[in-house]
C-alpha cells in the first residue's frame, strides 16, 4: 500500500499549467468508448490492460454531495464487475477527494510519475534499423502479445488506440515475426504523449527501447511538438533511468485509490 504523502509534494500537488496541459492532452489519447459522466467525473470501464481506461478521472467538483457520489462509483463498477478505481492527480476535484476516499476505504497504490522532455533539449538520433513503423493493428497485436493478454483485453487495447482523438504513430522491433518491443506517440499541438511502450523481458537492456523512444522522439518534432510527456511507475528504476538520458524529468505524480477488495480483481 501506498502513502501518498511520501510522494514530493511538487509533484503532488503541483498547479502548473504545463502539467495541467499535459493531463488535459493524455485524457484525450486512446479513449475507451466504455465511458460515462457523472457530475464533472469520468468514468471508463475498458475491459483492457491499461488502468487509465477503467478508472475514475476526477475532473470537476460537481454540485452532488461527495459521499453520494462516491457510493454512485462503487455500485457503477460492480455492476460492470470491476474495481471501483480512482486516478488521484493534483487536479482531481474536489480538492479533499483522496482524503475522503482514504476515509471510504480506498486504498492508495502505484505510485505513477508524468515525465516531461522539452524536445530542443532531447538527446541526440538513437538509429536502429530493425525499427519499424507500423499500423495500430500490428502494435496492438504487438502490445498484447508482449503483455501476455487474452484475446479480449487485446481487441479492448486496439479499439481504444484505433477510435482516439489524437491519432497516433506506431512503431516495433520485430525478431522475425515475433514481437520484441512496441511503442507509439501521439501529437496533439505542440504536445506529443509517448504511450504503450513495452519490451520483453528477456530483451531489456539490449538498447531496444531506446531506439524506439528515439524514433518517435524524432517523429513529435516532424510533427511540430515542442515538449514530449510519458507516464511510468515511480519504482521502475531501469525505465526511468533510460527516459531521463534523453533528458525527461518528473513533471507531476499521480496514484489510484481501490476499494480494499477490489485490488484483485484485475
Amino acid at each position: 500500500m501506498l502513502d501518498p504523502n511520501t510522494i514530493p509534494a511538487s509533484l503532488r500537488d503541483t498547479h502548473d499549467q504545463l502539467a495541467a496541459r499535459i493531463e488535459d492532452a493524455s485524457l484525450s489519447v486512446a479513449q475507451p468508448s466504455q465511458q460515462s459522466f457523472y457530475d464533472g467525473w469520468v468514468l471508463r470501464y475498458s475491459p483492457g490492460k491499461a488502468k487509465r481506461a477503467c478508472c475514475i478521472n476526477a475532473m470537476g467538483a460537481g454540485v452532488l454531495p461527495l459521499p453520494e457520489k462516491i457510493n454512485y462509483c462503487i455500485d457503477f463498477y460492480q455492476r460492470h464487475n470491476l474495481p471501483c478505481l480512482y486516478r488521484v492527480t493534483p487536479f482531481s476535484r474536489p480538492d479533499k477527494l483522496d482524503t475522503a476516499l482514504a476515509a471510504a476505504n480506498f486504498d492508495a497504490y502505484q505510485d505513477t510519475r508524468v515525465m516531461k522532455l522539452e524536445l530542443s533539449d532531447a538527446l541526440n538520433d538513437c538509429s536502429h534499423s530493425q525499427v519499424r513503423s507500423v499500423d495500430v493493428n500490428t502494435f496492438t497485436s504487438a502490445f498484447g502479445q508482449l503483455h501476455g493478454l487474452d484475446a479480449h483485453k487485446t481487441k479492448a487495447e486496439h479499439d481504444r488506440y484505433a477510435r482516439s482523438a489524437i491519432m497516433g504513430a506506431y512503431v516495433a522491433h520485430f525478431e522475425g515475426d515475433v514481437p520484441i518491443a512496441c511503442g507509439s506517440v501521439a501529437v496533439d499541438g505542440t504536445l506529443a504523449g509517448i504511450f504503450g511502450m513495452v519490451t520483453a523481458e528477456s530483451h531489456r537492456g539490449e538498447g531496444i527501447a531506446t531506439a524506439l523512444v528515439s524514433e518517435l522522439l524524432n517523429r513529435a518534432r516532424r510533427a511540430g511538438a515542442s515538449t514530449a510527456y510519458l507516464q511510468v511507475e515511480a519504482d521502475n528504476i531501469a525505465a526511468r533511468r533510460a527516459y531521463a538520458k534523453f533528458g525527461f524529468e518528473d513533471c507531476y505524480a499521480y496514484w489510484y485509490r481501490v476499494r480494499a477488495e477490489g485490488k484483485d480483481q484485475r
